[in-house]
């Protein structure tokens, strides 16, 4: 890892009657669109969508650095964060995501290990940490026959 602080760039881009394209760098350029929820057209990445993915993302990246640096072997991880959009003080913000996550460990794998280092996870997801929204991990482990 790079010495800290880092620093991440992105530029959104549209017209009055376009979706918005999100670019950094020479990365894939990404196409949103405000949510059906909130009279958009439901067929593109959201900002709301986004972030549910990026907590996804950030639980499976930190996991997997836990998981090897604590020598756990797995085979596949699947996380699907809902997050809850409310409306608190006139505010609307996200109050809540209950991140799934379903581990599948090989067999002979200490299943006490892996659901510590899947807490350890959740609590050190860079993501979930730089939000005001309560995290609460529900996690399922499944051992290969």
């Amino acid at each position: 890892m790079q010495d800290l602080p880092h620093h991440y760039h992105a530029t959104a881009r549209a017209a009055a009657d376009s979706h918005v394209a999100l670019n950094t760098g020479d990365l894939p350029e990404i196409i949103t669109a405000a949510p059906a929820e909130f009279g958009g057209p439901g067929d593109q990445w959201s900002p709301e969508h986004l972030l549910v993915g990026t907590v996804a993302n950030c639980f499976i990246l930190t996991f997997r650095a836990i998981a090897r640096n604590s020598k756990l072997d797995w085979t596949h991880l699947e996380c699907s964060p809902v997050g809850m959009l409310e409306r608190v003080d006139r505010t609307t913000r996200f109050t809540q995501f209950t991140v799934n996550a379903t581990l599948i460990v090989p067999a002979g794998t200490d299943t006490d290990k892996a659901q510590r280092l899947l807490h350890k996870a959740e609590a050190g997801c860079l993501i979930t940490q730089s939000l005001l929204a309560e995290t609460h991990l529900v996690a399922d482990i499944i051992v290969e026959s």
